[in-house]
C-alpha cells in the first residue's frame, strides 16, 4: 500500500493546508483528500507543484509499505 506522509512534510516545512492549496492551485478540500490518503490518484503536475513548494522529492511524501 502507498502511505502518504504529506502532512508530516508540511509540518516540517511550517506550511498550512490552506497556504499549500493556494500555492499549488487546488482546493483545500482536495488537498485534505490527498493528505489523508483517500485519493485514488494524483496528477504528476500536482505532485510536481507540491514538491516545488515544499522543496522535497516525491519519495518524501509517498512511501510504499508492504501489506501485512
Amino acid at each position: 500500500m502507498i502511505k502518504v506522509t504529506l502532512g508530516l512534510v508540511m509540518d516540517q516545512r511550517g506550511i498550512s493546508s490552506k497556504e499549500l492549496a493556494k500555492q499549488i492551485g487546488i482546493t483545500p478540500a482536495n488537498l485534505s483528500i490527498l493528505k489523508t490518503g483517500k485519493a485514488r490518484g494524483i496528477r504528476f503536475a500536482t505532485l510536481e507543484k507540491i514538491c516545488q513548494v515544499l522543496d522535497c522529492q516525491p519519495g518524501d511524501i509517498l512511501q510504499y509499505v508492504k501489506d501485512k
